[in-house]
């Protein structure tokens, strides 16, 4: 784990490298302008050969490069608690956890602690790790299951890139009103805020583009079972997609949905699967519906 030292990314110089400028080996590892500066002017150092040097530095084949980043500072204004993380997976890039419904992501004002947030900036002031808190992929308070957070500034820069070519997946179950009638889809419309409200967001011509896939898994009596996966990743996507199909879910009150069967939004991210840039390889990782939507399940 990087803990009590600056986060830092090593290379070698391939033959190909041979006479490139570093500054031009950089870009081609993803590193952004701006992490180059805050290198430059916050405390950051780039060695050749353990000897420090500048992006004007001429590469050789077979040499060692390594870009120290500057120590992050951790998030003013959150306070760290000591809360229970359901953390499935951790390495010194990433952290996937399991996120319970009732729970925000970061703190808001109705909410300012007892977040994800909060409880991994206690988690990291434990530990030694010195970041900010890099959520990838956000859930809604009432949402819940699985989420990645990047654990450093560049590692997330890497990720947000691979968010916008697709290749963070994630799928989701649900349960919705109404029976559907396609047994699979895709739901193409725009998202975006709506007029008269800050937190609601809806189907409108100047909105973002946003693209959900769904297919029905199972059907009760006047409710469905339905598998999403999002292509893109826009605040409220699913509720604010099904809802303008005309089935919103169960439990979601800002959207249409009743509040019979569940106290919540019925929404859950079962599955999440993103391309390792340092590892290079995919991992995927699955959760299990939470006990109030297996709940419908037995209806």
């Amino acid at each position: 784990m990087n803990t009590n030292h600056s986060f830092s990314l090593s290379w070698t110089a391939a033959q190909e490298d041979e006479g490139k400028l570093l500054r031009e080996f950089l870009q081609e590892k993803n590193i952004s302008k701006s992490a180059l500066t805050d290198i430059k002017y916050k405390g950051g150092k780039i060695e050749v050969n353990g000897r420090e040097v500048t992006v004007r530095h001429i590469l050789k084949a077979t040499e060692t490069i390594k870009v120290l980043f500057p120590l992050e500072k951790p998030s003013e204004g959150l306070i760290p608690e000591s809360l229970p993380l359901n953390i499935v997976f951790e390495d010194e890039f990433f952290i996937v956890l399991e996120k319970p419904p009732y729970m925000n992501t970061i703190p808001s004002r109705e909410h300012p602690t007892g977040s994800v947030a909060n409880g991994l900036a206690g988690y990291y002031e434990e530990r030694g790790i010195f970041s900010t808190i890099h959520v990838v992929t956000r859930l809604d308070r009432d949402t819940s299951g699985l989420m990645l957070v990047a654990k450093h500034r560049h590692v997330h820069h890497l990720m947000s890139e691979q968010q916008k070519q697709g290749t963070v997946k994630r799928t989701y179950e649900a349960f919705v009103h109404g029976i559907m009638k396609e047994q699979e889809g895709k739901i193409e419309a725009p998202i975006g805020r709506k007029a008269t409200s800050i937190i609601e967001r809806e189907v409108r011509e100047d909105g973002q583009y946003a693209c959900t896939l769904y297919n029905v898994l199972a059907t009760g009596q006047d409710f469905t079972h339905v598998e999403l996966k999002l292509l893109t990743g826009r605040t409220h996507q699913i509720r604010v997609h099904m809802a303008y199909l005309g089935h919103p879910l169960l439990g979601d009150e800002l959207y249409g949905g009743k509040r019979d069967f569940i106290n919540r939004q019925a929404l859950h991210c079962k599955e999440l699967q993103f391309f390792h840039p340092f590892e290079e390889k995919w991992l995927t990782f699955t959760c299990d519906l939470p006990q109030d939507m297996k709940n419908i399940l037995h209806l």
